[in-house]
């Protein structure tokens, strides 16, 4: 099952060594083991891959139940860490004008948006370019202190600006380079691309990760379907990528699955989930912003967290329950429960981490979603779910 040191982070990590050094990645296929983690119907679909097909700015999903967990008040603080097009931070403030909302993105295009709606904001909107593995030090460089913040929002996974700009990779309905990464404009030629996974890692490796983060059952047939085109050339496009999967998988024209609004959803939906969130790291940038919101959330503080599958759903539900998310996958959520507490992971910042006494109250119950009507209204909104909960 997928844990927080996960193996996938660390075979992400000898990539990259791999890529700025131009050594040989060799085979980590035994890092990857047999990983099983569910996977709804993924953002990647033909009709605007997380929009509604018609190009229009991200449109954001859930609000009216954003602001009833939130429950803004006045002189309250809240950190927006996926800003995107900023409708949730709008939401907030058309709600309760006198606020302040950090406005997060790891990605400079959203980050630009930001700046230019602080000019007509003012202070009630702070800008704040990095990653949630980033927050403790970005936050705290403007002042931010521990247990002073009112609430939390994650609206992870990609937004409908990225799948809507062919040039970023994202898209299975608009070519473009196979990058995928958020953030590449920042970290350049540090940070692998999906090309540099396609093209790079051996078959078991390509398989465990669209095993592992796509929940496909084709996996081993599509991790060859690459080995054996990218013999012949490179592979370097959004639309190579996707003719190999299909080809893979179907003769043209013949679609295996539809999504929740009755639409064919193109084979390679799930491979391109899973080099997404290989590429950018999610599930481990997830948690850690997690972390980050509880040593910034006050008492009573609430942290939100919109997911899209199950992968991202299966985090924040176990990191609000207190669960080991390193123990055994099998394990009872009971037994887990009882096991421990979370263990300290290399690498992050020096902060306290989640103990034995229970850190949050769910808030919410059972998962939200998304009411039918907005459904129909933006198609994005059909695999959401929401969960929140108030810091102890």
């Amino acid at each position: 099952m997928f844990t927080v040191e996960s193996n996938g982070l660390r075979l992400l990590r000898r990539l990259s060594a791999a890529v700025c050094g131009k050594r040989n990645v060799g085979s980590a296929a035994e890092h990857l083991g047999d990983s099983k983690v569910l996977a709804d119907d993924s953002h990647h679909t033909w009709m605007g891959e997380g929009g509604d097909g018609s190009g229009m700015p991200h449109t954001p999903v859930m609000v009216r139940e954003v602001l009833d967990c939130l429950d803004p008040q006045p002189g309250q603080v809240y950190v927006d860490v996926t800003f995107g097009a900023g409708g949730h931070t709008k939401a907030i403030l058309a709600a309760q004008p006198d606020t302040v909302v950090y406005a997060v993105d790891r990605d400079p295009t959203a980050h630009s948006m930001a700046q230019n709606m602080a000019k007509q904001y003012g202070k009630s909107i702070r800008p704040v370019l990095g990653r949630f593995s980033e927050l403790l030090y970005l936050l705290s460089s403007q002042n931010v202190q521990e247990n002073t913040v009112d609430g939390f929002l994650f609206d992870v996974g990609a937004s409908s600006m990225q799948f809507d700009q062919g040039g970023r990779g994202f898209s299975l309905s608009q070519d473009g380079p196979l990058d995928m990464r958020m953030d590449g404009e920042r970290f350049g030629n540090k940070q692998p691309t999906a090309a540099d996974v396609v093209n790079s890692l051996d078959e078991d490796d390509l398989y465990g990760i669209i095993k592992t983060y796509g929940e496909e059952r084709h996996a081993r047939k599509i991790a060859s379907a690459i080995v054996d085109t990218r013999h012949k050339r490179p592979i370097t496009t959004t639309k190579q990528l996707a003719g190999i999967v299909a080809s893979a998988l179907a003769p043209p024209g013949v679609f295996f699955a539809y999504d929740k609004l009755n639409r064919a959803v193109h084979p390679a939906t799930k491979t391109f989930q899973a080099l997404r969130i290989f590429v950018n790291d999610e599930l481990n940038e997830l948690y850690q912003g997690l972390q980050a919101a509880r040593y910034f959330l006050k008492p009573g503080g609430r942290a939100i967290v919109i997911t899209f599958h199950s992968l991202e759903d299966r985090v924040a539900k176990r990191y609000f329950q207190g669960v080991n998310m390193r123990q055994h996958g099998g394990m009872s959520i009971h037994h887990r429960k009882r096991e421990g507490e979370l263990l300290k992971e290399e690498g992050l910042p020096e902060v306290e981490i989640q103990g034995p006494r229970k850190e949050w109250t769910i808030l919410t119950g059972k998962v939200m979603r998304p009411h039918w009507a907005e459904v129909m209204e933006n198609p994005r909104a059909r695999s959401a779910k929401l969960r929140a909960a108030i810091k102890n």
